[in-house]
């Protein structure tokens, strides 16, 4: 382990001091469920590691008038996973979180910290919406909420600068009537990292046409992946087998993955088309449609 000097601030004003005192050379330590391997390996060498643990008001889960969800920075996975909430308002994020790893991750693990680290291989990633951030005073018009499909930019990268942090994931209430779902793939162990993880919500008119559709990819680019003019194709027509099928043929085509230990590229590429299609009608079927076919069977393409 390198060795480094340890910085406790208790207001989120002392922390962007230190921040914009070390530069890129200090971090920031939420959970450390990420920082604690990266320093094992020798991946990192700061100069100060930045505990945001007195750091009172990153940890709360509230609900905002206009509905939306606030979740803490430093809101643990388990936290998240266990609220009350979140469950009544935001079942899917919250089953998101409970398949985490295991519960000794999740009691440890933070919301903000997930994002912050842009590993593409962490999938509660594709189900959080906006994050707020917050910067230094010279930089305060930098500080305004962004969404989580621009706060990543590449592997371990971020649009955040070396003085801003995140202090809270702002998520939209699910509209009446609409559904959501998260589902991943593992290719090893139940505890292992997502081969593939698929986040979808739909919303139906009463008529059956579709009003709204968003499907985000993860773990399988550098990036959360959408597809937007895919989504938009779908808008006004009915969501039946055959709109779901080239969905999910359309993803399977637009996104080039990676080749890691959990799968290859040409692996991946399947298995995006099979869980993304899974992951459509899971949405459908929490918001009490029925669309045809097994969402949630075993049976994989070889």
């Amino acid at each position: 382990m390198p060795e480094f000097d340890w910085s406790e601030p208790a207001t989120v004003e002392e922390t962007l001091d230190v921040l914009a005192s070390f530069g890129e050379d200090a971090k920031l330590l939420a959970g450390g469920t990420w920082l604690t391997l990266v320093l094992r390996q020798g991946l990192l060498f700061p100069s100060v590691l930045v505990s945001l643990r007195r750091v009172p008001g990153l940890d709360r889960i509230a609900i905002d008038p206009d509905g939306s969800l606030r979740l803490g920075a430093m809101t643990r996975h388990r936290a998240v996973e266990r609220s009350p909430l979140v469950r009544r308002g935001w079942s899917a994020l919250a089953d998101t979180y409970a398949d985490v790893a295991n519960v000794r991750v999740r009691h440890q693990a933070t919301v903000g910290g997930n994002l912050a680290d842009a590993d593409y291989a962490s999938d509660p990633r594709p189900s959080s919406p906006r994050s707020a951030r917050r910067s230094t005073p010279s930089a305060r018009a930098a500080s305004a909420p962004i969404l989580v499909r621009d706060l990543i930019v590449g592997h371990y990268e971020t649009v955040l600068a070396p003085d801003e942090l995140i202090t809270e994931v702002v998520v939209p209430p699910v509209p009446p009537g609409a559904g959501a779902a998260y589902l991943k793939y593992r290719s090893r162990s139940h505890e292992d990292r997502p081969c593939v993880g698929v986040a979808a919500m739909v919303d139906l008119a009463p008529d059956g046409a579709c009003r709204r559709l968003e499907v985000v990819v993860g773990a399988v680019a550098e990036r959360p992946q959408r597809i937007g003019d895919v989504l938009a194709s779908t808008t006004g027509r009915p969501l039946d087998d055959g709109a779901i099928e080239a969905v999910a043929d359309a993803y399977a085509a637009a996104i080039d993955p990676l080749s890691d230990l959990r799968g290859s590229a040409w692996y991946r590429r399947r298995m995006i088309r099979v869980f993304v299609a899974r992951a459509i009608r899971a949405a459908l079927s929490r918001a009490g449609h029925e669309p045809g076919g097994d969402w949630n069977g075993k049976e994989l393409p070889a």
